[in-house]
């Protein structure tokens, strides 16, 4: 049969490594027909547990320290993923660095082998999808020394699709090291709006053009890696002012500017031969006038998504923990709307046992048919089928040795490091900074947390970097990511520290109209030190700093290592700016007019 024969070689496979990354995919896509009869061979239960992909605390499988095994029992009544498992029957995991599942890289291995002996030890033995948000930049579950790239705004400033593909390739290699064999990035988002909270940097820009295609480059990227590709937010994240983790966001565009402006990155992802799409937590009237959330309109999953664009693959929620899908219904009813409206697989539901029963009371009382559960999870094995899990499911550390964090992986994201930074202004040509002239360096500003939670702190960072290249830089923290705004005893410190320098790098996080960074910023220029501006996030930041008198401005995109030491080569002159803005900035006192537009940047 079928399954016995899948789960004796997935065990066998315990000491192949990843060669199933490797193989041709039409190698590893068993007879639809073998895949109906599994399906057919499931009990109830074990239909309902492949429809959801859940969080399980803990860095292993089956012995997690005391604080996770307890986490567990609060929040789902068991003590660890084998048991989530045999309870539930989850086709998938995901993976978060809050609930300890990346600690190091031989760690991760060990869990993903965990997990799938588990599922394969189950009557009807699956293996599980395994999965985690590694968007790079801003968005990054696995840290170093897994290879970290740019993330999607710096990809889109270099606008290379080589590059993207080239990064998403070799992070896909990683992953599948490590038994992540489905990533939830590329974020096919349009930023369109300055405002929006959630997205931002996140994606690759403002162009839709330009956006599709580096989302295509990256989900071909991640397929020839070996892991499943997802494209997110659908039908649209770009053009809000409200983050959907905290509540519900509207989409005010017409049918037409939706059209033009968010679903050519998904028709581009669809074309690409995209395995998955996420659903967003938002309002959509234009293609869906009641008042529900998209993930639970089946006018736009199964009408829009499925009918008009064709897409046939897995469609996955965003988190259903997150408030943008919990207003107006209660946890038990969430996962079966979403299931009605056309998803396939249910992320991460805050209560698992309300959302599984919730389905389960569904399918016996009739509003669900058996039938529609059995088509998603065909799509859901055929999804796994795809990706080598039935043939190879499990690591080794021999794979984990040879892949993640390789020098040559290390060198290729400083490669393509170097060609996003984004030079905005330039007066009187102070940039590069001269090693005889500019030796002694300030690096003040704010120390946003390492967004995998290793690397860090930017000043720190940028200052090593800078001294590496020839100069002698001191670092000094202004404020951190939650708390950037520095109180005037910070001010003052820093202007002190600065007079007397040959050159200040500031590096600025998120600055708002009222934000003392801006002060900050005009308080050391007026020292007469030469004032070199870094944007470590939103490239919007030079809009807020207009006549402070800043000499020299850059756009990071990210504040991780990789990306504040492309900044850094830059400063020196070791390397020329490359990048060009992906968003147009506005200016500050008029935001209808735009101070830079996309695809400006400055050369030397």
């Amino acid at each position: 049969m079928f399954t016995a024969t899948a789960a004796a070689a997935g065990a066998a496979a315990l000491g192949a490594g990843q060669g199933g990354a490797h193989a041709a995919e039409a190698a590893r896509r068993p007879d639809r027909a073998e895949l109906r009869s599994l399906i057919a061979r499931m009990t109830l239960p074990e239909k309902i547990g492949q429809l959801f992909v859940m969080r399980v605390y803990g860095h292993s499988a089956t012995a997690p320290d005391p604080a996770d095994a307890e986490s567990n029992r609060k929040e789902m009544g068991v003590a660890n993923a084998a048991e989530l498992i045999a309870a539930y029957h989850v086709g998938g995991i995901i993976y978060f660095a809050w609930a300890h599942n990346t600690r190091d890289p031989h760690q991760i291995a060990e869990l993903s082998n965990g997990i799938q002996r588990a599922g394969l030890a189950q009557p009807a033995p699956v293996p599980l999808l395994i999965s985690t948000d590694q968007e790079h930049g801003i968005v990054a579950r696995v840290g170093a020394p897994a290879t970290l790239f740019p993330g999607a705004m710096a990809l889109g400033a270099g606008g290379n699709g080589a590059d993207a593909r080239a990064a998403a390739r070799t992070a896909g290699l990683e992953l599948a090291a490590l038994g992540i064999r489905q990533n939830y990035a590329p974020v096919a988002d349009v930023n369109v709006n300055p405002a929006n909270p959630v997205i931002g940097v996140r994606s690759f820009g403002a162009d839709p053009r330009a956006v599709s295609e580096l989302v295509a480059a990256q989900v071909r990227g991640y397929r020839s890696g070996g892991v499943a590709a997802t494209a997110k937010h659908f039908p649209g994240h770009g053009d809000t002012s409200v983050d959907s983790h905290v509540g519900l966001p509207l989409i005010t565009h017409s049918r037409a500017e939706w059209e033009r402006l968010d679903a050519p990155p998904f028709r581009a992802a669809i074309a690409a031969g995209i395995d998955a799409i996420m659903t967003a937590h938002l309002l959509f009237p234009a293609l869906d006038p009641v008042d529900d959330p998209a993930t639970l309109s089946r006018p736009i999953l199964t009408g829009v998504l499925r009918g008009e664009l064709g897409f046939g693959g897995v469609v996955v929620t965003d988190s259903l923990g997150m408030a943008g899908v919990r207003e107006k219904y209660g946890d038990d009813r969430v996962p079966v709307l979403a299931l009605k409206a056309g998803a396939d697989q249910l992320l991460n539901p805050p209560d698992l046992p309300a959302a599984w029963h919730g389905v389960r009371r569904a399918v016996e009382s009739g509003e669900i048919p058996e039938s529609r559960l059995d088509e998603s999870i065909l799509r859901i094995l055929e999804l796994k089928a795809r990706r080598g899990l039935f043939t190879d499911p499990y690591t080794t550390r021999q794979a984990v040795d040879r892949t993640v964090g390789t020098r040559a992986h290390r060198a290729a994201a400083d490669r393509i490091a170097g060609h996003t930074t984004t030079l905005l202004v330039n007066e009187d040509r102070l940039l590069p900074l001269s090693r005889r002239r500019h030796r002694d360096l300030l690096v003040v500003g704010v120390d946003p947390a390492a967004p995998s939670g290793t690397g860090g702190p930017p000043t720190t960072v940028l200052a090593r970097a800078l001294t590496e290249l020839g100069h002698s830089a001191e670092a000094r923290s202004t404020g951190t990511g939650s708390r950037p705004d520095p109180a005037p005893e910070v001010i003052d410190a820093a202007v002190a520290a600065a007079r007397g320098r040959d050159a200040v790098i500031v590096a600025t996080y998120n600055v708002s109209g009222t934000s003392s960074q801006r002060t900050l910023v005009a308080a050391l220029a007026a020292t007469g030190v030469p004032v070199v501006h870094l944007a470590l996030r939103n490239p919007y930041d030079i809009a807020r700093l207009a006549g402070t008198g800043v000499a020299a401005s850059l756009a990071a995109y990210s504040w991780t290592d990789v990306e504040l030491r492309a900044a850094a080569r830059v400063i020196a002159g070791r390397t020329h700016p490359r990048g060009t803005l992906p968003v147009p900035v506005p200016r500050a006192d008029d935001p209808s007019r735009v101070l830079f537009p996309v695809g400006y940047g400055l050369r030397y």
